[in-house]
Parts: structure tokens; C-alpha cells; sequence
């Protein structure tokens, strides 16, 4: 399960664009953070997609994206002309294509490197999705996941929101914000949809007449769409950027949103908190925000924040730009299935997986050493040359992992306050042994 939003300029602090995601995937499914610099090809080159090949295009942009290390395509992203993509998980009553297809991650990156606007992506995807279609499995370790997509789309100029059943779609224009979470939004006010979207309703006896038609109502699946607590997060969303001046620090603390109260990873059963911890309920056990992203765009300057890791709330944004080399180091590695402290998510995992033996208590002795350096970057990232910045975001990178590495000895020593609850506390020793991760 995943959460999306955008804040248009109208509703900014600063007359931005600010654009978020966390993606929620298995609690071991290491997402890379990856840029690849814009390229031009052969007319006969094909792209391996996830599960197919299509043609490729003759020049594609550079994009920088957040991806399950085991797709082509990419959960979030952005590209050199300004373009930023999320996609969701949505449950249709359309049917779910086992075989082949594009999956939404595919169509997401797809969009990225082919078109320079938002509405651009939109009819991008679109085209692709009437071409090949969606589907194919999207889980890692479970092999039977199918599901559609949703997409909130933006550059600096205006903002879309795409949601599709199938090879069907619907898409409206943002006005001052949105969130998207893991069900259908769109209702009966959109501004583009497919030829045969009511037709199609009609068809199967979802409504009598057109004028009957809620988007919404005709295509969800009713019980996978409440089963996932989208509603509750999606309000939760629309709560925080009803907030007027919206900022960039509110963004971050959009993305590790726990709720109101005092929050305990153990104690709840459903996915219907905008920071997602996995645990050993049926409902959350492949929902772990596995990596958060952020993007800052205004007319003249993007500037784009990524955790790279799990856990927003245990972890630090870091700033990124365009250019040569914009990131520190590759953070691939050539066994990701198996804990490895040399690949950057799996050393920050090591992080993450103490402060859950206590999460109370030593996620606030880690924020409050994390938020220093948070705070430096954001006035660091204000003040930086253009010709200094892919050094400030190696130096963020670079101390990040020092200070991890500080903190993960001192949580070795720390004594436990409040132990999690026996059914919590096992399934993540089972997730432990199963990577080779030790904790001392």
C-alpha cells in the first residue's frame, strides 16, 4: 500500500509545487534509488520492461527514480524537465491480467523518459495502457499480486490525477491538492476519461443511464478497497494539506504521519497510517514504507529529497539535483535478497530493525540526532552553488550513514523501556533471520 499528494502553488508557502510519496511494499524489498542520464537509440532497440519488451523511443530523458530492486519500472520519480510520478495500488472490478502486460511502475518510468510535461506523461500512459495494458505479478516474495494503478502526476506548472480499470481510465485536473492512497478517488467531475469508460458501466449493468455514472462507485472493488484503509489515509492527507502556507518540512512530516496520538508500530491491525510499519497482521505484512520521496519544483529550480531507505521516520531526507553524476555512489549491490551493510538501504535497515525492539524510546534518541542534520541540509540546500551541489548531496549521503553507524552502537547498549507485543516481536525476528541480519 503506498500514499501520494501534491500541493499546487496556490496552497504553497513558497508558490511551489510540492509533490510526496512513501512506498509500502514487503518489509525486505530493498528499493533503489537510481538516476540514469537522458540517452538516444537505434530505432530497432526494444525496453525489457518487467514482465514485456516494447520499442523504444528515439531519445529518452534523464530520470531519477526509486525502484524495487527486482523491476524495471519504478515505484516514484522524477526527470530532468521537471515531471514527478507516484502510483498507487487500486483494486477495479475489472479483471486483472495474470500475463504480460506493463505493470504501473513500468508506466510510471515509461512516462518519465518519454514526455516533458505533466499532461504529456498522462497521454503517455494512456496510450501505452490502450497498447499493451496493465498486469503481470507486482509482488516480490508473493508471486500472486495483481492489482491496477492510480497516478498523481505533476511538473511546476499544473498537476493530474490518473486512475485506470483495467485498460479503462479516468483523469482530472488538480485544483490546490490532492492524495491519492489505494482506492478510486475520481467521482462523476473529471476532465478526460476513455471512449468506453461509461459505455463499458452501462455494459455490465454497474448503472441504468449515463447520468447515473460516480467513477468511483461503478469500477471499485468494494472489499479490497476497504480492506486497505485508503480512506482513512487518504483523509489524513487531505487533513495536513488543508493546512494553508503549505511548506517542505511539512512534507516530510506528511510522509512519516503516524496519526494524533502516540504511535506504536505493534498495536494497530489495518495499513491506515501514512508511514506504514509492517508487522505480523495479515493486513500489514507487505506494507513497509521501503522508501520515501519528495520533490520541490518552482518555475526556475527542482530540487528533489529522497530517503533511500526505509522508514521516513527513522530516516532522513537528503537533497538531489540534476547533472553530472548527481548521486554519491550506485546503491545497487549483487545480493539484495540478504542483509549486506555495504549497500546503503540494507545499512540503514540495520538502523531501523533496533529502534523496532523499542520504537518509542529510540526512534526519539534517533530523531533527535537525525533532525540536526535534517536541518542543515534544508538551509545548506537554499545557500548551495549550482557547481556544489552533487558535493552537498554525497556529503549528506556520507554523514547519514556515520551517524547510523554511531547509532546503531549505542542502540546495542541501550536498555529496552517497553518490550512490542510477543506476535509483532517474532515476525520481526523471522524477517531477520531470513535476510542474515544479527541484532546484538
Amino acid at each position: 500500500m503506498c500514499d501520494t499528494f501534491v500541493a499546487l502553488p496556490s496552497v504553497t508557502r513558497d508558490g511551489s509545487m510540492i509533490f510526496g510519496k512513501n512506498s509500502d511494499r514487503e518489509a525486505a524489498e530493498v528499493q533503489l534509488l537510481e538516476y540514469h542520464p537522458e540517452c538516444r537509440h537505434d530505432p530497432s532497440d526494444m525496453v525489457d520492461c518487467t514482465h514485456i519488451s516494447i520499442p523504444q523511443v528515439e531519445e529518452t530523458h534523464a530520470v531519477l527514480i526509486s525502484r524495487p530492486f527486482w523491476m524495471w519500472g519504478a515505484e516514484m520519480g522524477s526527470n530532468d524537465r521537471g515531471v514527478v510520478i507516484g502510483n498507487e495500488a487500486v483494486f477495479t472490478k475489472m479483471p486483472r491480467e495474470k500475463e504480460g502486460g506493463l505493470t504501473g511502475m513500468d508506466l510510471l518510468r515509461l512516462a518519465l523518459e518519454r514526455r516533458s510535461s505533466a499532461r504529456g506523461a498522462l497521454e503517455t500512459i494512456t496510450e501505452l495502457l490502450e497498447k499493451y495494458g496493465q498486469g503481470g505479478n507486482c509482488g516480490y516474495q508473493n508471486k500472486s499480486f495483481y492489482y491496477h494503478n492510480s497516478f498523481l502526476i505533476a511538473d511546476s506548472q499544473e498537476a493530474w490525477v490518473l486512475e485506470t480499470a483495467g485498460h479503462l481510465w479516468v483523469a482530472k485536473k488538480v485544483e490546490d491538492y490532492y492524495a491519492i492512497s489505494n482506492g478510486l478517488t475520481i467521482g462523476s467531475d473529471f476532465d478526460l476519461m476513455h471512449e468506453d469508460l461509461i459505455y463499458t458501466a452501462l455494459e455490465k449493468g454497474w448503472i441504468k443511464k449515463k447520468a447515473d455514472f460516480h467513477f468511483a462507485n461503478c469500477y471499485s472493488d468494494t472489499f479490497y478497497t476497504k480492506f486497505s484503509a485508503c480512506a482513512t489515509r487518504q483523509s489524513r492527507s487531505h487533513e495536513m494539506l488543508r493546512t494553508k502556507n503549505y511548506a517542505l518540512t511539512d512534507a516530510f512530516a506528511h510522509l512519516r504521519d503516524h496519526g494524533d496520538s502516540s504511535y506504536r508500530p505493534d498495536n494497530h491491525f489495518l495499513t491506515n497510517h501514512v508511514c506504514a510499519h509492517a508487522s505480523a497482521s495479515p493486513a500489514r505484512q507487505a506494507s513497509q514504507t521501503t522508501a520515501s520521496f519528495v520533490a520541490h519544483l518552482t518555475e526556475d529550480n527542482e530540487t528533489y529529497w529522497a530517503t533511500a531507505s526505509s522508514s521516513p521516520c527513522t530516516s532522513i531526507f537528503k537533497p538531489i539535483w540534476y547533472g553530472n553524476n548527481p548521486l554519491p555512489t550506485s546503491f545497487a549491490g549483487e545480493h539484495l535478497e540478504n542483509f549486506d551493510e555495504d549497500i546503503f538501504w540494507w545499512h540503514h535497515e540495520e538502523l531501523h530493525r533496533q529502534i523496532l525492539l523499542d520504537f518509542e524510546h529510540r526512534n526519539a534518541l534517533v530523531r533527535r540526532e537525525f533532525e540536526v542534520l535534517e536541518n542543515r541540509w534544508l538551509k545548506e540546500s537554499s545557500e548551495v552553488e549550482v557547481k556544489q551541489r552533487a558535493e552537498l548531496t554525497a556529503e549528506a549521503f556520507s554523514l547519514e550513514r556515520e551517524t547510523a553507524d554511531a547509532l546503531i552502537a549505542m542502540l546495542e547498549t541501550e536498555s529496552i523501556v517497553t518490550k512490542p507485543h510477543f506476535p509483532y516481536k517474532r515476525f520481526w525476528k523471522k524477517q531477520n533471520a531470513k535476510v542474515g541480519l544479527k541484532l546484538k
